[in-house]
Formats: C-alpha cells, structure tokens, sequence
C-alpha cells in the first residue's frame, strides 16, 4: 500500500500505508537532522558575536598631540590582519613563551583586528590629520594604503609580574604602484598591575596608544 490522504473537517490528515512508513521514517530523521543543524547554527551566530555576559573593555584613542603635515595626499587604513589566536573578542595571555591563553572574565567590545583599525583611524583624526584619512572601502580615491599586522596584543606573565606589549607590523603602500613605500614594527609595553580584566585592559590600552601615536606620526610624514 502507498499513501492515503484522508479529508476531515480540520483539514488533510496523511497515512502511511506498509510500503510508506519507511519513507516517514526517512522524512521524519531528515527533519530531525535540519533542525539539529538550525539549532546549530543558530548556537554559532550566539557565540560569534562574543559572551554577553563576561565584562567588556574597549580600547581609547590618543588625543592628546599632533602629526606633522608632509602633503595633501590621501591615506587610507585597511583591516589590520592578524593570527586566528588575535582575530577574536577574547584577551590574549601568554604565560611563558610560545605558550597562548586567554584572560577570563575579561574581552574586548569588538574582535581585535576591527577595533585597532577604528581606533587607529581615530587616532589620525585627533592628530589634525582627518581630511586626509579615510577607512579603506569608502569609495574614497586614495594616494596610499596603510597596511599593519598585528604581530602581538595582550599580557606576558612569564618575567615578573604581567607586562602589556603590543607589536605591530605597517606598511604604507602606493595606491597605483601597489609598491611599498615605507615600513616599520612598532613595539610598546606597559606594566599592568594585575591580570584582572581592569587592570589588564588599562596596561594594553597605554601600550596601544603608544603605538598609535608612533604609527600617526611616522604614516603623517611620509604622504
């Protein structure tokens, strides 16, 4: 027997025969499996966008100096790449070297990579440079592109108490040569009291924006 469609009054009720209820079985698992898979995915768009409930820091920009003005040309700031240890919302820690965790109780307000980028942009802004700074992927008609890569960013534990460092590689790049023009690491520490989210997202904050300055003021006099 196949299957039977019965009409009631509520509506169309449908029976499996001998030969259907295989192919019940069959639909009812590939339901099963899709809706394991959305309950899956919807875990995963959870998870992406960080914890909710652990504390989050953010990272300030320096406002309290000055670029010098080489030209009038325009530079823009791509997304600064990063190992997947550094492409995430959670805090870096490195108790001994080559060793990697995470400080708990503590991340940042957005994965690392998109906050520096912001964070630098503003940076050039509060250095009277943001007529001539822009985020790449505005649809702006660049001179240049500032490239970084983030080489470390976050706590080291193993000399001492806990030090924030923070190394990053630039490069500034011609727009229609795509040759680099310059390039630098920039490299800054500041101690942290203690490895509390606090505190240890202070220490990281001062040690960034070290490098922010260095990276404004190096960038600004080469466009």
């Amino acid at each position: 027997m196949g299957i039977r469609e019965s009409f009631g009054g509520r509506g169309v009720r449908v029976e499996f025969g001998k030969r259907g209820r295989g192919l019940g079985r069959r639909l009812a698992g590939c339901a099963g499996t899709l809706a394991v898979a959305l309950t899956l995915g919807g875990c995963g768009a959870i998870l992406a966008g960080g914890d909710k409930s652990v504390p989050t820091f953010d990272l300030t920009a320096p406002s309290d100096f000055n670029a010098p003005r080489r030209g009038t040309g325009l530079l823009v700031v791509g997304p600064p790449t990063a190992l997947a240890v550094l492409d995430t919302e959670r805090i870096v820690v490195e108790p001994a070297p080559g060793q990697i965790t995470y400080l708990s109780g503590a991340q940042w307000s957005d994965r690392l990579p998109a906050l520096f980028q912001a964070r630098l942009i503003e940076s050039f802004e509060n250095g009277n440079r943001a007529r001539s700074v822009g985020r790449a992927g505005d649809g702006l008609t660049a001179d240049y592109t500032l490239l970084t890569d983030l080489r470390s960013f976050g706590l080291q534990t193993s000399d001492g108490g806990p030090v924030a460092v923070v190394e990053v590689s630039a490069k500034i790049v011609g727009a229609t040569s795509g040759r680099i023009a310059a390039a630098q690491v920039f490299k800054a520490s500041a101690p942290a009291a203690s490895t509390s989210g606090p505190q240890a997202t202070q220490a990281l904050d001062a040690a960034s924006d070290q490098v922010f300055i260095e990276i404004v003021r190096w960038a600004s006099s080469r466009f």
